[in-house]
């Protein structure tokens, strides 16, 4: 792999390491402040991706809410908000998904080669689709491009502009940018409180990380903010 942008993987947990529960509702594991905090590092970001399965399961927008960082991000010649990518090995996207209708932000889906064709026919104008095809990654049962090229995909976003990209979901994806050494930097926010429930979606997948007791993450941060925590750790 050629030059990639800088990586940040952000993501909110319970104590026992879930990201969600097993019903259809989103579970809110985060407060208003940490919110804030999210789209204040979104506004940073060139790009902000997420796995296909996250876009089907909680249809989120990826956008930058506050007005003044929206038009902090126009003084300086950019978008409101960043560029919207996602990764899906079967083409299984909604074109009337919040990603694709919300905001004007430039919109890529990395696919495995035998779905671009026919996801390209149902976006339409919706979202460039390109080609990353790439082995098999870690599989959890859903659609987050376990068949496309992390590496592929980072250097297509380099050559895009993109220097700075913030991951957002879901189990594979963080799991695969974990295991394969992608990740630069890592905000991991704590609720104080427990899922436990083995069919709900957790942090990451089982398997071999390079992170691991012998080459330890170094802790740049940890912040109260209410009743959760944020844990920023420096991989790089």
């Amino acid at each position: 792999m050629g030059e990639r942008p800088y990586v940040l993987l952000s993501c909110a947990m319970s104590v026992d390491g879930y990201i969600d529960d097993n019903t259809p509702h989103r579970l809110l594991l985060s407060n208003d402040e940490d919110f804030d905090r999210v789209d204040a590092v979104r506004a940073t970001c060139d790009a902000i991706l997420v796995g296909a399965g996250t876009v089907r399961r909680d249809d989120p927008r990826l956008l930058v809410r506050s007005p003044e960082r929206g038009r902090e991000r126009a003084a300086r010649g950019l978008p409101p908000s960043p560029a919207k990518v996602t990764l899906t090995s079967t083409g299984d996207l909604d074109p009337d998904a919040a990603f694709f209708t919300a905001g004007d932000a430039e919109r890529i889906v990395y696919a495995a080669p035998g779905a671009v064709a026919k996801l390209a026919a149902r976006l339409g104008g919706a979202a460039e689709v390109v080609a990353a095809g790439g082995p098999e990654g870690p599989g959890d049962g859903g659609d987050d491009g376990g068949g496309v090229d992390l590496g592929r995909v980072l250097s297509d976003l380099y050559g895009r502009g993109v220097r700075r990209l913030m991951v957002e979901g879901g189990t594979s994806v963080h799991t695969r940018f974990l295991r394969e050494d992608l990740v630069d930097e890592l905000h991991l926010v704590v609720a104080p409180f427990f899922v436990g429930d083995p069919a709900a979606p957790r942090f990451v997948l089982g398997g071999d990380f390079p992170r691991d007791r012998r080459r330890r993450m170094e802790l740049a941060e940890a912040r109260m903010m209410g009743d959760v925590t944020l844990l920023r750790y420096l991989l790089s």
